[in-house]
């Protein structure tokens, strides 16, 4: 799915996408993008971890990856919760 998703885009400067998480920015906006439930999650997650931006962007493209292994189209609420418990803990 990734490779039908990126042939001939070029990333980061002259490189070609390759994976999700070649993805930047710009990327993870047309190619991450989720339901009202799944922005709900995703923003108490990001208070109740403290994450930061890049941390976001990585659970996006996590959740991307997630949703391309179970044949789906779209990002679902499973495939954010589902990314968003492999991110380590933080040691208080």
């Amino acid at each position: 799915m990734q490779r039908r998703r990126f042939a001939g885009i070029k990333g980061h400067g002259v490189l070609a996408l390759r994976c999700n998480a070649d993805m930047g920015r710009a990327e993870v906006r047309e190619y991450c993008q989720i339901d009202e439930a799944g922005r709900s999650l995703l923003k108490a997650a990001m208070q109740q971890l403290a994450m930061s931006a890049r941390a976001f962007h990585r659970v996006l493209k996590l959740a991307r990856t997630i949703a391309d292994l179970a044949g789906s189209e779209r990002i679902e609420t499973a495939h954010l919760a589902e990314a968003i418990q492999y991110r380590p803990r933080r040691q208080l």
